[in-house]
């Protein structure tokens, strides 16, 4: 039986767990999960499953609950070892107090969510080199804010406008029937460029 909560003290720890599809696996084994009860949940393949699944467990965040007998091969199943993660306040200290936290967190849900796309955009190839037309369409700008102070200002806007086109292309509030397009969103300042 899983505990109540399991206080995340260690960076490593952290940088296992604060991925997208991972926080989403740890929440699915909260009931003990095989590799490719997983695979099917997330229509991923078992061998993707299977790694992440053994990064949570090196992390100590899963651990193996059991296994079976399928075909001559064994099966594991593997549960959280709690219902809920807290990051304890001495890693919030040693990784620069809350606002560093809070940037780590979202670099770390911006690779997420650049990983996801890349992943997308591979099976998406596989279609349309059998000939399927697969609409899609990507923007790359760059923005120069000579006062910083206005960063909050700029970042809320952007929010606002994607959030009001999103709203009005599906505000029917049917997410059932009609073609679903993934929209990502991501800004985040330009790395310094070394002289070359």
């Amino acid at each position: 039986m899983s505990q109540d909560v399991l206080m995340v003290d260690s960076v490593d720890q952290a940088a296992v767990m604060l991925k997208p599809l991972r926080i989403a696996m740890l929440r699915e084994m909260a009931e003990p999960r095989s590799c490719p009860q997983l695979a099917s949940t997330f229509d991923e393949t078992p061998q993707k499953m299977y790694y992440h699944v053994k990064m949570l467990e090196r992390a100590g965040l899963v651990e193996r609950s059991g296994e079976r007998l399928v075909n001559g091969i064994t099966e594991g199943f593997y549960r959280a070892k709690a219902e809920a993660y807290w990051l304890s306040p001495g890693l919030v200290r040693r990784l620069g107090g809350k606002q560093r936290v809070q940037d780590q967190t979202s670099l770390r849900m911006l690779a997420g969510h650049a990983e996801e796309m890349i992943e997308d955009v591979a099976r998406l190839a596989e279609r349309s080199t059998s000939g399927e037309q697969v609409p899609s369409a990507s923007l790359g700008v760059e923005i120069t804010l000579p006062d910083v102070e206005r960063r909050g200002e700029f970042l809320e806007e952007l929010r606002a406008t994607f959030e009001a086109i999103a709203k009005k292309y599906t505000s029917d509030g049917n997410t059932k029937s009609g073609e679903v397009f993934r929209f990502t969103l991501a800004c985040y300042p330009k790395p310094d460029q070394e002289d070359t």
